[in-house]
């Protein structure tokens, strides 16, 4: 019986018909026109993509010049398409402006090498909101953990090459300090309407500083939800002073609504004097089910009351 002939790697000789310059060619990432509708956003992308001025530049700028920048994408791990990695408000100004293609450069990543380009190439940015960033850091972070370096947003402990810690690498590389991405990365554990109050969005038009919001991260999230709810009530956020004694009283599980409520009706240096009423003064005179703003209405219209008769007795 004869023995099968042994398989020629043709690959081999493919080399040898082509030259160098041409197997380096073949290496080189190009620029290809791809399909806008063939490229999904980057799955949980921290950017917001928002029609503001800045855009509104962008569109225009696209519309005269074209993408001066090739997008870069990843092949979809379904199989179909492509995932955005860089180039997310470019494709935006290109769908504004009617395209229906746009200029990319294909390139196999992983979810990690993917993450940490695509935070990379945004961060720098201007106009990028509190939390888009603390969610950014985050998913840096958490991407660089599963690299193999070990990473603890408590001591920032690390395992690079550098002999750097990971929150330190981090913070130089977005030059800032490794304390105040710590804080960024506290906002991710905000409720939202306390975040878009620290982003400066919300629709009730209350903010909150990055240091008070760091200190409020540390509430539980029924406790967060209970300040959302006196902070429209009482129409007041929490100073950082404040924000720490909420803090401390959750981690002693003695925080209820009532004691939020009596803590932002206080008088702070940099407002207006106000009147302030201790809950515990009142409550009796209303019924348990009754929530602060139900009490404050409840108040204000006896003192409507009050003042017409006041002002009727007068014209006797």
């Amino acid at each position: 019986m004869t023995k099968p002939l042994p398989k020629i790697n043709t690959s081999s000789l493919d080399d040898l018909f082509t030259t160098e310059e041409q197997r380096q060619d073949a290496k080189l990432e190009k620029v290809i026109k791809i399909p806008i509708d063939d490229i999904a956003d980057f799955k949980k992308h921290p950017f917001n993509v928002r029609l503001d001025e800045e855009m509104e530049s962008l569109i225009k700028s696209v519309e005269e010049n074209g993408v001066l920048v090739p997008v870069l994408v990843r092949p979809n791990q379904k199989g179909n398409g492509y995932e955005m990695v860089s180039g997310h408000r470019r494709k935006f100004a290109m769908i504004k402006n009617g395209a229906t293609e746009i200029d990319a450069i294909v390139r196999d990543l992983d979810d990690d090498q993917a993450t940490i380009i695509m935070v990379d190439s945004n961060i720098q940015r201007e106009n990028i909101l509190p939390t888009e960033r603390g969610f950014a850091y985050k998913m840096k972070l958490d991407a660089m953990k599963r690299q193999g370096k070990r990473v603890d947003l408590t001591c920032s402990q690390v395992g690079n090459k550098s002999g750097k810690k990971s929150m330190e690498v981090i913070a130089d590389e977005a030059g800032e300090s490794k304390n105040q991405i710590h804080r960024y990365i506290r906002l991710t554990y905000l409720v939202k309407p306390l975040r878009d109050m620290v982003d400066g969005i919300s629709d009730e038009g209350f903010k909150i500083a990055l240091n008070p919001a760091y200190e409020l991260s540390f509430l539980k999230v029924d406790e967060q939800n209970d300040l959302v709810q006196c902070i429209q009530d009482t129409l007041a956020t929490p100073s950082l002073a404040q924000a720490q004694e909420l803090k401390r009283l959750s981690q002693k599980n003695e925080l209820d609504e009532d004691k939020m409520v009596d803590m932002l009706m206080d008088v702070k240096p940099n407002q207006k004097e106000k009147l302030s009423l201790k809950m515990e003064e009142i409550n009796k005179y209303f019924p348990k089910s009754y929530t602060p703003m139900q009490k404050k209405d409840i108040i204000i219209k006896l003192l409507g009351d009050w003042a017409k008769r006041k002002d009727k007795s007068m014209e006797r």
